[in-house]
């Protein structure tokens, strides 16, 4: 089956790594996420990676800490995850590299737009860490950034449900499950996809999203190759 996009952004929050203990990151769960990411390498595909840092340090529950302050400890725990995930990519036999907006430079690379273009055109997944560089932005809008910087063909953005709902699932069971939507959809309605700011990027930008959930395994290469098993928002 040819393959619906060449180069894709993956969205990967930081609960998305810590698995059922929601804490840290889960070996098992790091493992299979990395096993996706490789299969759809090894298809041919393009892939940038944005990750979250939820799992250890959301800026917005820094308590009493100067909300900047609170911010960069969240770009802090994003790169934590995104060494996890570099490890865990190589491990795998997956050419990998971590770029950062924030300087480290014993651990990883900042961030360059034309050298992430070199390393993806070379066959290497990105990893992007470090958010935006900037407080008071999420990784969603650190997300549609680099998607419209790398000319990705679509955003995916790996939730824990399998697709968007007009509410939450678990809790209204006659919430309806959409397969296609507009941006000013998800703006107009309020369906928490994204943050604003993440969502008009992608509107002026033109780049498409598609929301499913990562932890059903095989789902990415289904995604890739343009099955329907969640939300695509153009």
């Amino acid at each position: 089956m040819a393959i619906k996009y060449k180069r894709v952004l993956i969205k990967i929050s930081g609960e998305a790594l810590a698995g059922d203990e929601r804490f840290g990151v889960n070996d098992a769960q790091l493992e299979k996420t990395a096993k996706q990411i490789k299969e759809i390498h090894d298809a041919g595909v393009e892939v940038g990676i944005v990750v979250g840092g939820g799992n250890f340090f959301r800026g917005r529950t820094g308590g009493n800490i100067d909300k900047p302050t609170a911010d960069y400890m969240g770009m802090l725990a994003t790169v934590m995850n995104g060494l996890a995930l570099q490890d865990a990519l190589l491990a795998s036999g997956c050419p990998a590299k971590l770029m950062t907006s924030i300087e480290i430079r014993d651990m990883a690379e900042g961030y360059a737009r034309r050298k992430a273009l070199d390393y993806l055109e070379e066959g290497k997944v990105v990893v992007f860490g470090g958010g935006t560089g900037s407080p008071f932005f999420t990784t969603d809008t650190a997300a549609a950034l680099r998607a419209a910087e790398i000319g990705a063909d679509v955003l995916l953005l790996a939730k824990n449900v399998d697709a968007v709902y007009s509410a939450d699932p678990k809790t209204d069971p006659d919430a309806e499950r959409f397969t296609e939507l507009t941006y000013m959809d998800i703006i107009d309605r309020d369906l928490k996809v994204m943050d604003l700011t993440a969502a008009t990027i992608c509107k002026d930008t033109e780049t498409a999203i598609y929301v499913f959930a990562l932890a059903q395994e095989g789902n990415l290469m289904k995604v890739i190759n343009g099955e329907n098993v969640g939300t695509l928002i153009r």
